[in-house]
């Protein structure tokens, strides 16, 4: 399950060792992360990053075709975690050590920075390839982080980014080695700190209004 640490100013939540699948418990563990993030006071930011092969695959297939007739709430509270991301009023980095598919790869695009691991490990929107549309909120989320030209191109043909790729499309801020990619997304929330506050989220939620919104909606959150 996800840990969450402190480095001086620098909260860092590890997302697990494993693929880091949405689960409803890790979501759980995810946001009582964040409240412990927001509530904390003065200067601060977080990282989030994860340990092996994976930073995470996404969506909890196995339990949501397991439970069929909780796929709604089930979006509505994947979606929520995105839309508190993006409009959390602090810098937040996502440290890709790993593979970083589907759901995963939205979450990392709702942190405000990014930071691959150059030499293996992939960025994926696979949705075209495993024949599941993205929801209106998560299509909301990617085009408003990516550029068009990126976005279509992701969204569409399901490319699969290395770290080079991905930060020549500007997917990804930095691409470094493997022992690299972690301290270096420490350092960069670090020279952040001095913004998180109330100011910082109104900033983020003026500027994705249209994005959060479709990802808060609860009435219709598959479209």
């Amino acid at each position: 399950m996800p840990m969450l640490d402190r480095q001086d100013d620098v909260f860092v939540l590890d997302l697990g060792d494993g693929e880091n699948r949405f689960h409803p418990d890790w979501l759980t563990s995810v946001n009582s992360a964040l409240d412990e993030v927001e509530k904390a006071e003065g200067p601060r930011a977080l990282v989030t990053a994860a340990t092996g092969k994976f930073y995470s695959n996404g969506l909890d297939l196995d339990w949501l075709f397991a439970h069929p007739d909780q796929d709604q709430d089930y979006v509505i509270s994947v979606q929520g975690l995105f839309a508190r991301m993006l409009s959390l009023p602090v810098i937040t980095v996502a440290a890709l050590q790993g593979h970083t598919f589907a759901a995963g790869a939205m979450f990392s695009l709702a942190h405000d920075f990014r930071v691959m691991r150059a030499d293996r490990g992939y960025w994926c929107l696979p949705e075209a390839d495993i024949n599941i549309p993205f929801a209106p909120g998560m299509s909301a989320l990617i085009q408003s982080r990516l550029t068009p030209q990126t976005a279509h191109e992701a969204m569409t043909t399901a490319r699969r980014y290395g770290g080079g790729d991905a930060l020549a499309a500007a997917i990804v801020d930095r691409a470094v080695p493997e022992d690299a990619v972690r301290g270096t997304a420490v350092e960069l929330a670090r020279t952040q700190v001095g913004k998180a506050g109330p100011t910082l989220g109104t900033i983020k939620s003026r500027l994705y209004a249209t994005a959060l919104e479709t990802l808060r909606n609860r009435e219709n959150p598959l479209g």
